[in-house]
């Protein structure tokens, strides 16, 4: 079960979430060419490890468990897996 960045993220693209993972699943960082061409940030589904350390430093309260994603959101988590192509 991987973590989903939903809606809320749209705009803000507070990179504490990229700062916060362990594993670097979490783009298009601010040095990458595709972060100004992107509204929200990604989670990769599988890279994430599920550790949850990018929920509690989410200013917006974008992040969710992929079953804890409120519907009005769920096709977020087809949005973040086709970033990575997935």
């Amino acid at each position: 079960m991987a973590y989903v960045i939903a809606e809320p993220c749209i705009g803000t693209k507070d990179t504490a979430c990229v700062d916060a993972c362990p594993v670097d699943c979490i783009h298009p960082k601010k040095d990458e060419t595709p972060y100004g061409e992107q509204e929200q940030l990604f989670i990769d589904p599988v890279e994430c490890i599920d550790c949850g350390a990018c929920v509690p430093v989410c200013p917006v309260s974008a992040i969710f468990a992929a079953d804890d994603l409120p519907e009005k959101w769920a096709h977020f988590a087809d949005k973040n897996s086709g970033f990575f192509g997935r």
